[in-house]
C-alpha cells in the first residue's frame, strides 16, 4: 500500500480503521490491494491502484481481487469494509484501454465471464460486506460497490453507469444488481442516460443505504455490521413494474426514448439493455446471466469501437492542457461584447471559479447575460449560495476597469475587422504584464488582425462555439507572431475552464467552419434543385449528424452563416458555393433562424416546424452533403491548419456532432477508403462542378 496515500487520507480524518495508527494486522498485501484485520475482527480492504490516482478495475486488479476472496474465505473476519485509498475517488470503472487488446468474442466472454466469477465469490462471503464510498463510484466501481451488503456514501460522493457512452452496458453485474436493489425503471435509467447521480439522489433512490459526513463513517459501518443500518424496501410500485404486462409497456416506452436519442441502426446498447431486463421475467439473476453474452457482443460492434475512440480523442485533447504545470492559473477574465456569445463565455467562465468582468457599452445588454448565466445556474440545480457566488463573481464593467487586472482579455465583438482592431487600440495599453488578448473571430485570419498591436505575441485566437455551456471544443488559433507564452497560457486555460483545446492555424474559417461551411452550403445548393429541406435534413441525420444541415443553419444563425461563407470565398482558392441570392434576401429582411423564429425554417418554441411527408431525394444525396465536408478536412490536414488527423477527428466530433459512432470525419474516410472517396468525388465533380474536385491528400495519404 502507498503509504503517502494512506497518509494523505488520515491527515485528512478519513476513517481506514486499522490502516491508522490504531494498529490491527496485515493479512496479505498486493500490488492493487491491501487487506489488515482490525483488532475487533473486522477487516479492511483498502482499493489502490498502484502508480494511478485513480482506481480502475484493470484486469490485474481484479485477478488480484480472485486472490483476496480466496484469502477471505480461508480466513473468515467478522466483517468486511471496502474502501478507496485514493483522496478524490472511489473507483472510476473498467481500464477502457484493455477493450481495445479484445478482438474476438471467445475472448471478451471469457475475460467477463471471470470477472463475473470473481464479483459472484465476492458477494457469496458469508459476512457481512460494507462499501464506504468517496468521490467519484462509477461504472465498474458502482458495481463492485452493489456486491456489498450495504453502501455507506460520505457527502459528496457521486454514482454513474456511464458504459452506453461507450456504446456499451453495464458488465460486472450492474444490470441485474441494480434493478434488484432500487426501483427498476431508476435503474434503468441511469443506465440509459449514463448520467451521474449526487449524494442525496443515490441515498433517495436507495442506491446507497446511509449518507454521513467523513466523521461518522465508523458509526455507519457499526450500524450496518450489528443490522442496525436498514435498507430501503421496495415499494408496491416496484413489485408492479416487474410483471409481465407491465415490464413491456415500460419497455416499449424506453425503447421509444431511447430511439429518439440514439437510433438503434447506429447505437444497439441501449436496445440490447432494454432486452436484458423485458427478457428477464423479473428476475435479476436471469439478467445477470444474460449479461455477459450480451456485453461481449456490444463491445466488439463497430459503434462501441469508434465510441471508445472518441473516449480516447476526448482524453488526448485534454491532456494538451492538463500537461502544462509551469503556467500560473488565469484569476481574472475580462470579456469584451455582452452579446449571445460573449455574454455566455462570461458568465461560464464564472461558473468555473473566474472573477470576470463583463464590458459592454449597453447596460441593458449585459444584464440580459447576467440573466442568462443566471438561468443556466437554475438548471444544473446549483444551491442558491452557490448561484449568488457565480453572479457575484460576474461584474458588469461599463469602463474598460477591468481590463487592467485580468490576466486574460477575451473580445467577442461583431465579426468586422475595423471594430476588434479599435477595440484592441483601447485595451491593449491598459493590459498588465504577462496578460493575453484573445479573440473569438470565428473565422477573420489572425495575422490579419494583429497588424495594428503594439505587442502582437500578445494575441491569441479562443473560439467557443454555441452554446458555450455545452460545446466542448475551444480552438487555439495561431498567427506568425504569437509568442509560446501566450500559447501555453491559452492551453491551460482551456483546461481550467474544462474545454477541450484544439491547436489550429489562422487562416480563414480555421478548422471547424471552414470544414463546416461547404456542408451547409451544399445544402442551400440542393434547396435550389428543389429538394425539400426535411428530406436534406433527414439524410444528414440517417447517416448519423444530430440535425442536418439545414436546421443546424437556423441554429447557428443564417447571417453568421452567411459572413463565414463569404469571408471563405473571399479568403480562400477552395471552391465553394457562391452564397445563394435568396439566402443573402433572407437575412437581409432579418430572417436569420431560430434566433428570429423564421430562417429556412419557421420555428415555435424552439423547434423547427417540419413536414412529415417531405420526398425522398437523390441516391447520392447524402454523399452530396458529406463529402465537401470531408474533402475540406483532408485539405485542412494537408495543409496544416491543423496537423494531427485524431486531433481533427476530435474537433469535428466535440464541434459540430459530427456522427461520434463513425470516430470521425477521417477515421470514417480510413474506413470507407481514400480511393473509394477520391473516386466518388471525382464523379461528382463531374457531375455538379468543380466544389468537388478531390484534394491532393487524398492520393498522398495511405
Amino acid at each position: 500500500m502507498n503509504g503517502l496515500v494512506l497518509k494523505t487520507l488520515s491527515d485528512r480524518a478519513k476513517a481506514i480503521g486499522p490502516f491508522s495508527e490504531a494498529g490491527g494486522h496485515v493479512a496479505t498485501a498486493w500490488q492493487h490491494w491491501q487487506l489488515r484485520v482490525a483488532d475487533d475482527g473486522v477487516a479492511w480492504l483498502m482499493f489502490d491502484c498502484a502508480d494511478a490516482e485513480v482506481n480502475v478495475l484493470s484486469q490485474a486488479a481484479l485477478q488480484e481481487l480472485d486472490e483476496v476472496v480466496m484469502a477471505l474465505e480461508a480466513d473468515k473476519p467478522k466483517a468486511l469494509v471496502l474502501r478507496s485509498a485514493k483522496a478524490g475517488s472511489f473507483c472510476v470503472g473498467a481500464d477502457i484501454k484493455e477493450f481495445r487488446q479484445i478482438d474476438t468474442l471467445d475472448a471478451a466472454r471469457d475475460k467477463l465471464q471471470a470477472a463475473h466469477t470473481v464479483a459472484n465469490r465476492f458477494a457469496a462471503l458469508p459476512f457481512t460486506k460494507v462499501a464506504v464510498v468517496h468521490g467519484h463510484c462509477f461504472g465498474g466501481g458502482l458495481e463492485l460497490a452493489l456486491v456489498c451488503d450495504y453502501r455507506v456514501g460520505v457527502f459528496g460522493a457521486s454514482f454513474g453507469f456511464p458504459e452506453i457512452l461507450l456504446g456499451l452496458h453495464p458488465g460486472l453485474g450492474g444490470t441485474g444488481r441494480s434493478v434488484k436493489l432500487i426501483d427498476p425503471v431508476e435503474a434503468m435509467t441511469m443506465m440509459l442516460t449514463g448520467k451521474t447521480v449526487r449524494d442525496k439522489r443515490a441515498k433517495s433512490l436507495g442506491l446507497i443505504d446511509a449518507l454521513v459526513p467523513e466523521r461518522h463513517v465508523y458509526g455507519a459501518i457499526d450500524a450496518a455490521i450489528s443490522g442496525k443500518l436498514k435498507h430501503k424496501q421496495p415499494g408496491l410500485k416496484t413489485k408492479l413494474m416487474n410483471t409481465g404486462p407491465a415490464r413491456k409497456f415500460i419497455a416499449k416506452k424506453m425503447r421509444d426514448q431511447a430511439a429518439a436519442k440514439a437510433p438503434p441502426a447506429h447505437y444497439p446498447a441501449p436496445g440490447k439493455l432494454i432486452d436484458l431486463w423485458e427478457n428477464a421475467d423479473g428476475d435479476p439473476k436471469k439478467m445477470l446471466a444474460a449479461e455477459v453474452d450480451s456485453f461481449s457482443e456490444l463491445l466488439l460492434t463497430d459503434a462501441s469501437r469508434n465510441l471508445v475512440r472518441v473516449f480516447f480523442l476526448q482524453e488526448k485533447m485534454k491532456k494538451l492542457a492538463s500537461n502544462i504545470e509551469s503556467v500560473e492559473k488565469a484569476k481574472h477574465v475580462h470579456v469584451i461584447g455582452a452579446g449571445a456569445m460573449g455574454g455566455d463565455i462570461a458568465g461560464w467562465c464564472a461558473l468555473q471559479g473566474l472573477t470576470v468582468t463583463l464590458f459592454d457599452m449597453k447596460a441593458e445588454i449585459i444584464g440580459k447575460a447576467v440573466a442568462r448565466t443566471a438561468k443556466l445556474c437554475d438548471k444544473k440545480r446549483m444551491s442558491v449560495a452557490a448561484k449568488r457566488a457565480v453572479l457575484d463573481r460576474l461584474i458588469p464593467d461599463l469602463t474598460h476597469d477591468g481590463a487592467r487586472h485580468a490576466d486574460i482579455i477575451i473580445e467577442a465583438v461583431p465579426e468586422k475587422i475595423e471594430i476588434k482592431r479599435q477595440v484592441y487600440s483601447q485595451v491593449e495599453p491598459l493590459l498588465k504584464d504577462g496578460a493575453i488578448l484573445a479573440t473569438n473571430t470565428s473565422s477573420i485570419p489572425l495575422d490579419d488582425l494583429q497588424q495594428e498591436l503594439q505587442d502582437p505575441s500578445r494575441l491569441v485566437g479562443l473560439h467557443f462555439f454555441n452554446p458555450v455551456s455545452q460545446m466542448q471544443l475551444l480552438e487555439i488559433v495561431r498567427h506568425s507572431k504569437l509568442s509560446d507564452a501566450t500559447y501555453q497560457k491559452a492551453l491551460a486555460f482551456a483546461g481550467q475552464i474544462k474545454r477541450l483545446p484544439t491547436p489550429v492555424t489562422g487562416t480563414p474559417g480555421f478548422l471547424v467552419n471552414r470544414a463546416l461551411t461547404p456542408y451547409l452550403l451544399e445544402a442551400m445548393v440542393l434547396m435550389d434543385e428543389g429538394i425539400a429541406p426535411e428530406t436534406i435534413d433527414r439524410a444528414a441525420e440517417k447517416f448519423g449528424m444530430p440535425m442536418g444541415p439545414v436546421e443546424l443553419a437556423d441554429v447557428v444563425g443564417l447571417d453568421i452563416c452567411m459572413g463565414v461563407a463569404e469571408m471563405l470565398n473571399a479568403g480562400l482558392e477552395q471552391p465553394m458555393p457562391a452564397v445563394p441570392q435568396w439566402l443573402a434576401d433572407k437575412v437581409a429582411k432579418g430572417d436569420l433562424g431560430k434566433k428570429t423564429g423564421k430562417g429556412l425554417y419557421v420555428w415555435e418554441k424552439g423547434k423547427p416546424k417540419k413536414s412529415d411527408n417531405a420526398a425522398s431525394g437523390p441516391d447520392n444525396l447524402t454523399d452530396r452533403l458529406l463529402l465537401p465536408m470531408l474533402n475540406t478536412c483532408m485539405g485542412c490536414l494537408r495543409e496544416g491548419v491543423i496537423d494531427d488527423a485524431d486531433l481533427l477527428d476530435g474537433a469535428m466530433i466535440f464541434g459540430t456532432g459530427f456522427a461520434p459512432f463513425r470516430g470521425g470525419p477521417m477515421h470514417y474516410s480510413q474506413a470507407r477508403g481514400h480511393a473509394a472517396i477520391k473516386a466518388e468525388l471525382e464523379k461528382l465533380a463531374g457531375q455538379h462542378g468543380e466544389r468537388y474536385t478531390p484534394d491532393a491528400g487524398w492520393s498522398s495519404e495511405t
